[in-house]
Parts: structure tokens; sequence; C-alpha cells
């Protein structure tokens, strides 16, 4: 095998969705309204032929492709087989809902793919430029599925605002690596790495670039005080793209930062840890503190979005192989979480109705206690309460943070969570205690119901069994790292 084989061989998967995200939007030209669930069918298909390719060509060891830009280790293999069962499940979520609002159409998924290609290759981007295209890629695609539904002004007005943010977020990033170029002579992760530990005369300007870096990545994971886009965005977008934007697009965000923060700037680990730190403990109480006045239930998901990066970023704070390990955990239990919370408001949304507000959860356990009983877990999860996925989530990064010598914070943390589970248990409250405004039926193919019932009773099989999903997040960082 050639070197251009090779090469081609370890970026298979990518090569795949980014087919057949093109197959698929040519395909929407030929076919009639009617005939467009077999667009539905050849996403799925793709996704379980990327699940295929990746698994077939992982190797345990780390391999590099295209003069070391591309890297494809277990970490990044891990991290793509967790996007794609989560997409899967955005696609069955939303199928009834595209049909209800007249959006189930070709170009939502092939966005949703160009998306998913985009978050590929930043988990195994080995280089700042490789890592900035994929992230390019990403977020230009989200930007185009926030405006999708060009009738509803507040998806185009929170478009615009996602994009100049963006936009200006993406600036900031290329500037902090254009800075570390200029101070390293490469950009190349590694050598950046390696150039770094040599030391160098221009510590100041490193540090500087290290900032507009952080502060870029920081916009995209959503972290205080970058996270204005996010409630907007939320609750304007339609539902379905509100739900890929807070899941599966936090595990791309995941390894972008393991990819720069901890394998290409570790060095710098003094200076960036700081800015985390301050960043974390905003995060968790801005999340938590303005989450408790929301009344539309997007928006205060999205506060409880900033909230858990805030715990997220402990994990990054130690540097270590557990506390990697620990973020990795907590990073894909709140995919998991987030996947389920959206589901049961797309379930609830009807023709001309969207259930994105906490009254219309009022009641649910009268109208169908098994959807109530799996909001109830999934709320339970998000609140940390055991023996849910989310107190272990929140139980490692913690433990983490206080090996890591951060008592002050670890205690803050937990003080902030009890605050926060307020707004968790208060929609318990509203399901279980309130009378419903509404008394229609619910209704959702099974597929969907299916679906939603395996996802939410998964937060409680693994609460009850932590150590499965923990093993394999301890595995990808041990082999990559």
């Amino acid at each position: 095998m050639n070197a251009l084989q090779s090469d081609l061989f370890s970026a298979l998967p990518e090569l795949w969705v980014l087919s057949m995200a093109m197959v698929i939007l040519l395909l929407d030209l030929f076919l009639k309204p009617q005939q467009r669930i077999l667009i539905y069918l050849a996403s799925q298909l793709t996704l379980l032929g990327a699940g295929v390719l990746t698994i077939v060509t992982h190797v345990p060891t780390v391999g590099y492709a295209f003069n070391a830009m591309f890297v494809d280790d277990t970490l990044s293999d891990v991290i793509k087989v967790m996007m794609y069962i989560g997409t899967s499940l955005i696609l069955v979520y939303s199928r009834q809902y595209l049909q209800l609002r007249g959006m189930f159409r070709g170009e939502f998924y092939a966005l949703v793919l160009f998306s998913l290609a985009g978050m590929m290759v930043m988990a195994s981007g080995q280089h700042f430029l490789t890592l900035y295209i994929g992230l390019e890629l990403l977020s230009l695609s989200l930007y185009a599925l926030v405006a999708l539904d060009r009738d509803n002004v507040r998806a185009t007005e929170a478009a615009m605002k996602y994009f100049v943010l963006g936009a200006l977020a993406s600036g900031m990033l290329l500037y902090g690596m254009s800075m570390l170029y200029g101070a390293t002579g490469s950009l190349h992760i590694s050598e950046v790495s390696s150039r770094l530990m040599n030391g160098g005369d221009h510590h100041a300007v490193m540090v500087l670039g290290l900032v507009f870096v952080v502060a870029g990545m920081a916009f995209k994971l959503g972290a205080v005080p970058f996270q204005m886009w996010i409630p907007d965005v939320y609750e304007g977008a339609p539902t379905v793209v509100t739900l890929l934007i807070g899941s599966v697009t936090k595990l791309a965000a995941f390894a972008f930062v393991i990819r720069l923060l901890i394998q290409g700037l570790a060095v710098l680990a003094v200076d960036w840890q700081n800015m985390l730190v301050i960043m974390a403990v905003l995060s968790i109480a801005i999340g938590n503190i303005t989450a408790i006045v929301q009344t539309n239930l997007k928006r205060m998901l999205a506060y409880s979005t900033i909230s858990h990066i805030g715990f997220l970023l402990f994990g990054f704070m130690s540097v270590s192989g557990n506390g990697l390990a620990s973020a990795f955990f907590y990073i894909a239990s709140y995919t998991i979480m987030s996947l389920a919370a959206f589901g049961v408001i797309l379930l609830l949304s009807r023709q001309g109705f969207e259930a994105d507000t906490l009254d219309d959860l009022k009641g649910l356990n009268q109208r169908s206690p098994w959807y109530a009983f799996l909001m109830m877990i999934t709320m339970f999860s998000m609140a940390g309460i055991p023996p849910t996925l989310g107190f272990y989530a929140k139980f490692t990064v913690l433990q983490a943070a206080l090996q890591a010598g951060y008592l002050w914070v670890v205690v803050f943390a937990v003080l902030m969570a009890a605050i926060g589970a307020y707004y968790y248990l208060r929609i318990v409250k509203l399901m279980y205690f309130d009378e419903p405004q509404d008394h229609s039926p619910i209704v959702a193919p099974f597929g969907m119901k299916a679906a939603l019932s395996v996802n939410a009773l998964s937060l409680l099989v693994l609460g009850l069994l932590p150590q499965i999903l923990m093993s394999i997040c301890a595995y990808a960082i041990v082999q990559s790292l």
C-alpha cells in the first residue's frame, strides 16, 4: 500500500460521509415529496456505513496521514462512533417534526451529514489548519441549519446572531493560531508541542496567542464569558437543530480541546489552567442561577448547557489521564442526557405547536405516565441525583479537580449544583403535581418512541453500571495520549 492509499484508508469514514452527503443532495432533486423517506433511509445507511468503516479500519496504535495533519487513533474512533449513534438518534427523533413543518427535505439531511463530517475532521485533526477546516465545515452547516425554516423570523434572527458571533470567534481562534505559528514556526500540533518544550524567546507572544485560542474554543463550547449566543440560538432554532447543537457537537468540541490544549499546548498548562478555572466557576454560577428564572424550556436547557460546560472544564484542569478520562466520560454522559431531554420536547410537539415552554409539561404524567417517567430520569440525571448517570459524571470530574488541588472550586461547584437542582426538579413537579393544559394524545412513530425509551433508560442503566462507559473513555484516553 503506497502513501496515498494509506492516507485515504485512514480517512475512509470521512470520505464516505462527504460522498453520501453530496449523493443525498442530488438524489433529492429527482424524488417526489412522498418518496423522500428514501433520503432518511439513505442518511441512516450512511451513518451505519461510517460506523462499520470506522470499526473495520481501527487499529490500537496511533497512525498519521496526510503528512501528519490527520491522526487515526483510538480516541478519534471512539468519539466518531459516539457521533454516529447520536446523529442517528437525532434523525429518528426529527423525522415526524420535519414532516409536520414542511422541512422534510434533502438539504436538511445533507447539512447534518456535512456537519458530521466537520466534527469527524475535528476529532482527527493534528494540524491547526485541519482543525480549523473541520470547525468551519461544522459551523457553516449549523448556520444554515438554524436558518433552514425560512418562514420563521426567530430562526432567521438566531442564525444571524450565531453567524456574526461565530465569525468573531473564528477570527480570534485564527489570530491566536497565527501568533503560535509565529512563535514556534510550525502548524503541526506535535511540532508545536516539542518546540514549546525546548523553550524559546517568545513566551509573551505564545501566552497572548494562547489567550485568543482559549477564547475561540470557549465560544464553541459555550463557556462564560462567551456564552451569549447559546440561549438565543437554542430558543430560536428549530428544535431538531437545537438538538444537534446541544448534543453531538459537544463531542467534537471536546476533541478540539484535547488536540489543541492537551496535545499541543500542555507545556503552557499553568497559563491556560487559570483561564479554565475562571471560566468554569463563572459558567456554573451564571448557568445555574439564570436558568432558575426561565420559562422557555429550550432556553432553560441552554443555561443548563452552560453550567454543564463548567463542570466539563474541571476534567481539563488536572491535565492528568484520570482527569481527561473523567472529562470524556462527562461529555459522553451529557450528550446522552441532552438527546433524551430534547427528544421528549420533539415527542410532545405537533402540527403548529412547539412544546418548548415549562407549562407544556404540566400534567404529563396524566397524559402519559411512561414519558413522564423518562423525562423524570433525564432531569434527575442532569441534576446529578443518584443513581443516574449524571451523578457519576459530576462525581468523577469533581474528584479530578479535587486531586488537582482545587478544593475551593469543588466546594463552590457542589453548592451551585444544589441550587441548580431546583429548576430540574421543578419540571418533575410540573409533570406530576400540576393539571395538564393540553389533553391531546401523544402521537409519534414507533421507532421514535422505542429509541427515546432506550435513550432515557440508558441513563439509569449506565448510572447503575457506570464502569461500562467509564472504561471505554479511559481506554481511549490511555491508548491515544
